[in-house]
């Protein structure tokens, strides 16, 4: 009877997440005039609240006539949609190859290897992660200006590499892996070299995707910081876009563009992620 239940409350949570990546799917085959019949009435309904009058949205699930319209404007009318699209890859793509390299390489020196000092390093960078973007904003602008970064994408992708979150969550994973492994393998004559290509690598390959899949949605998400490292509006990420393409009529299926790398990346691989964040002992 609770199993029962427990399906039942947990299916109605799954439909009330999915419901709006639903609704935004099937608006994007709808024709400019049917998105205007439903949702026209957006703009209108400050006036109506002022006039004491009602106005309501027509929220509608299934379209009149479906058509690819949208999505043909998003991809071949709106070159500024591609570029910002790129722009998003661009940013993205080294941060995530960048950090998984440095978080691997510090986590094992962090897991497995001993010197004076480790467990106070690794305290530093869980402070760190403590830090709210807001909080080191500032600091990080004056370096940026110092450095002469502000204005390029190097003003995000670098702090981006050199992030705390994926040294953290490969460590703990890592610490997971038997020394007697890395013993063996220096009994055999293998070096640190090695052993982290041969031996780590291949055991934390669901940690690497794991980590891969978290941080590609964090930063292909990011707003605050190309608002304040790149001032240049055709420079900024789709994610600075996005909120700017209302009442053109594209804005669902420039949504379901948007979120389909993200959907992709995690189907592709759902299995590596789940016991990735299990064998890490990242909770909630």
């Amino acid at each position: 009877m609770k199993k029962s239940a427990l399906t039942v409350v947990m299916c109605a949570i799954a439909i009330l997440l999915l419901f709006p990546i639903v609704i935004t799917f099937t608006n994007s085959l709808m024709t400019d005039q049917e998105i205007g019949m439903n949702y026209g009435q957006i703009g209108q309904m400050n006036q109506a609240v002022a006039g004491r009058e009602h106005a309501f949205v027509n929220l509608k699930l299934l379209p009149d006539q479906v058509t690819l319209m949208q999505y043909g404007k998003v991809l071949v009318d709106s070159p500024r949609y591609l570029a910002m699209f790129w722009n998003s890859v661009f940013l993205v793509a080294p941060i995530i190859a960048g950090q998984v390299l440095v978080a691997a390489l510090a986590a094992y020196a962090l897991s497995k290897l001993k010197f004076r000092g480790r467990e106070f390093l690794f305290l530093v960078y869980v402070l760190t992660m403590l830090m709210p973007f807001q909080v080191t904003l500032v600091p990080n602008y004056i370096i940026a200006d110092k450095l002469g970064l502000l204005g390029s994408a190097n003003a995000i992708i670098l702090p981006g590499i050199f992030a705390a979150f994926g040294v953290f969550m490969l460590r703990q994973f890592m610490l997971e892996i038997p020394y007697a492994y890395i013993e063996a393998a220096k009994m055999d004559g293998a070096g640190h070299v090695r052993i982290f290509c041969k031996i780590i690598i291949p055991m934390v390959k669901p940690g690497l995707a794991a980590l891969v899949i978290l941080l590609f949605v964090d930063y292909w998400n990011m707003v605050e910081q190309p608002l304040v490292f790149l001032d240049d509006p055709f420079k900024q990420p789709l994610s600075v876009f996005l909120s700017r393409i209302d009442g053109e009529g594209i804005a669902s299926a420039a949504s379901m563009i948007y979120m389909a790398p993200a959907v992709l990346l995690f189907l592709f691989a759902e299995t590596y992620f789940i016991k990735g964040v299990q064998l890490s002992g990242i909770k909630g």
